[in-house]
């Protein structure tokens, strides 16, 4: 644990002294022999996140001594977020860093391996569940049975609500209608009340200028004010403070690498790999949200009112939510599995997010 550490910190403070991006890394000789290239293509189609990924990415060859380089493109450069896996199956790309949910298409249990509504709450909960109690090993798992090799996760930051109307309870929402991701979210604001309906991303903005919705969640403060949701909705929503979002307070994305191109690393170089992960990790997430605390002062300024739901909404919407989770987690084994030990961590005096009673004749299939 104490090289891991030291390995980390190295490698944090080479990344803070890190020059700006290149789109290709250059073909160079070593003393191992050719560089290995990788193509990787982020979820990100620009702004903040996409500057941090290309920044990220050219620090490595200088770091891996010229063995290994990133070639990074962004969303949709070479081809579609759906079609992300299949690229790397079939060698048209080496790596993703995709947001972790969309790999629920190819394997159910991806639901469990992000956010889930009143589910773990911070990202150093997902860190325990990954690294503490053996998620990255069911990850891997699941994810070597899809050609994929599942290096860890990478933390964005929460969702959030915005709306034309007030919004100061979970009552609120009745009769609303909501923009959502549908799924598991879908169905607890829909038990709560809301008319939900699935949009993409670049249909927001004009549904909520038309009136055709009134309420949408999307990511985070400052790719949102980017959008211009401060020109067509009027408040956000939050949960109680410290809490930003009950229905998706951590976003996951993570680094998933082909198989053959995995296998083809020297040992030392999948350790490499594996804390460098860690270090994007940690400076993504800082540095959205360090943009994030840049927009709220926009948002103020163009006179969006921040409300914020109790603890008394947050635990009413918790009895809604038990139920739906279990019901996802019992779609799929591995799933199931999954789920358990989120749900032992959040049931345990460490936590202590889910009174026992909320599971009362509700049972796995493990």
């Amino acid at each position: 644990m104490t090289n891991k550490i030291t390995t980390r910190r190295g490698a944090l403070r080479a990344f803070a002294g890190a020059g700006a991006a290149t789109l290709a890394a250059p073909h160079i000789a070593t003393a191992q022999g050719q560089t290995t290239t990788w193509k990787i293509q982020t979820s990100w189609p620009g702004g903040a996140g996409l500057q941090i990924f290309k920044e990220w990415c050219a620090t490595i060859e200088e770091k891996s001594g010229g063995e290994l380089a990133f070639q990074p493109f962004g969303a949709n450069d070479v081809v579609g977020d759906f079609q992300l896996y299949d690229a790397v199956k079939n060698g048209v790309l080496e790596a993703v860093n995709p947001f972790t949910i969309y790999a629920q298409g190819i394997i159910p249990a991806a639901t469990f391996l992000t956010s889930i509504p009143l589910g773990l709450r911070n990202p150093h909960e997902f860190d325990v569940f990954y690294y503490g109690l053996g998620g990255i090993d069911i990850a891997r798992e699941l994810y070597a049975a899809q050609g994929l090799h599942f290096v860890g996760p990478i933390h964005h930051g929460p969702n959030i609500i915005h709306s034309k109307v007030p919004i100061r309870s979970i009552d609120d929402f009745a009769g609303r209608k909501m923009r959502l991701p549908g799924g598991m979210v879908a169905e607890v604001f829909t038990a709560i009340g809301a008319e939900t309906t699935v949009l993409p991303g670049s249909e927001i903005f004009p549904a909520l200028e038309k009136g055709t919705i009134d309420v949408a969640d999307y990511v985070g403060p400052a790719v949102n004010y980017a959008l211009g949701f401060s020109q067509v909705t009027d408040y956000i929503v939050m949960g109680p403070p410290g809490f930003m979002s009950l229905y998706q307070p951590v976003d996951i994305m993570d680094i998933t690498v082909g198989r053959e191109a995995w296998d083809a690393l020297s040992p030392q170089m999948k350790q490499f790999v594996e804390m460098e992960t860690h270090v994007y990790s940690d400076m993504h997430h800082a540095a959205i949200q360090a943009a994030d605390q840049e927009a709220w002062s926009k948002f103020e300024a163009d006179g969006t009112e921040v409300t914020r739901l109790t603890q008394d909404d947050v635990e009413l919407m918790t009895e809604v939510a038990v139920p739906i989770w279990f019901d996802y987690a019992n779609r799929d084994p591995n799933a199931a599995r999954v789920f358990k030990i989120q749900l032992d961590y959040m049931m345990s005096g460490s936590l202590g997010y889910v009174d026992p009673a909320l599971t009362e004749g509700l049972e796995l299939k493990l």
